[in-house]
């Protein structure tokens, strides 16, 4: 089993798809998890409760989108709940068959609703049947944890995710844009299962994920270094990283742009957008007998500043 020992870290100091799971009471404790209470709808002549409560599936209490099903008593509900009740209504035990809603959906057309993410910042309004696909992409929408290591299924804004890799997930939190890793594993032949480490750094304001590990890619391992910026992808663009890697004399370098944790963990791993490390470089880098790895890694993150007379980035260095 790989061993991950961080050896030193140089800390600079500085100033600081579309799902239909609409309208879910998402309650917690914490002011800044993600909440989605149901909203007034937006609509002339037509109560908002009244119509909330029609388009609520009262299965899984999501709100319905066509086709919405009923049985010969009217009473309705969503077409993917109608597989799971086998047909029969769940409100009068009647066969449901294949009748459709049509006046609920026409109902449905005529209805403006806020995004859901409003109590986050979003103030947008959408026809009914357009609120879902804005929503796959609202920007005030809350993030996933970026932890590697296991499934997590907290969401939150940035500062409830920095706390909660802090103290649930004992994720090293560090100040500065420089760092220093030594990663070391006495069989670098194996690697069974992948081995990982996740640094949180803060610098410019911002928080960046570092992550390292080891995994299979095709008969041999592999290792990997790469940056995730805690934000959307248009400010991660604001950003640069490099890495670096080497011994006996020789190195690998990288530079890039900090992926957004919009995009997971496994979509940025396999897309091969870092620093990648073949094991028989790895080795070499490592000396010695060639038994066992010995990696360090450094670098550095910067942000690009526009100059507004020649109209070109210049790096503003975290020194």
């Amino acid at each position: 089993m790989a061993a991950i020992e961080m050896e030193s870290v140089e800390c600079v100091s500085l100033s600081d798809g579309i799902e239909d799971e609409e309208m879910q009471s998402s309650v917690s404790s914490h002011p800044h998890q993600y909440s989605s209470k149901p909203h007034g709808v937006v609509s002339s002549g037509i109560g908002p409760t009244s119509v909330h409560e029609l388009l609520e599936c009262p299965v899984c209490t999501n709100s319905m989108y066509p086709p919405i099903h009923q049985c010969h008593n009217g009473h309705t509900l969503c077409s993917t709940c109608k597989t799971r009740v086998h047909n029969r209504c769940p409100t009068c035990r009647q066969e449901l068959g294949d009748i459709r809603c049509l006046a609920l959906e026409k109902v449905a057309e005529s209805l403006e609703l806020p995004c859901k993410y409003y109590s986050l910042g979003c103030s947008e309004i959408f026809p009914y049947y357009s609120k879902l696909k804005h929503e796959a992409v609202c920007n005030f929408r809350p993030y996933g944890c970026p932890y590697a290591g296991s499934e997590c299924a907290v969401t939150g804004d940035i500062p409830y995710l920095v706390t909660h890799l802090r103290d649930d997930h004992k994720v090293d939190m560090h100040t500065g844009c420089t760092f220093n890793h030594r990663y070391v594993k006495s069989n670098p032949r194996e690697v069974e299962n992948a081995t990982w480490m996740l640094t949180v750094f803060h610098c410019f304001g911002q928080y960046f994920c570092l992550h390292f590990e080891a995994f299979q890619l095709g008969m041999a391992p592999v290792y990997m270094a790469f940056l995730r910026f805690m934000g959307d992808e248009n400010e991660a663009r604001n950003y640069s990283y490099s890495l670096e890697v080497g011994g006996n004399g020789r190195k690998l370098i990288w530079e890039g742009t900090p992926r957004s944790i919009r995009d997971s963990h496994r979509k940025v791993r396999d897309s091969h957008d870092g620093l990648i490390i073949q094991r028989n470089m790895a080795l070499f880098f490592s000396g010695g007998d060639r038994k066992e790895l010995k990696l360090r890694v450094t670098g550095r993150i910067w942000k690009e500043q526009q100059n507004p007379d020649a109209g070109v980035c210049i790096p503003n260095l975290c020194s």
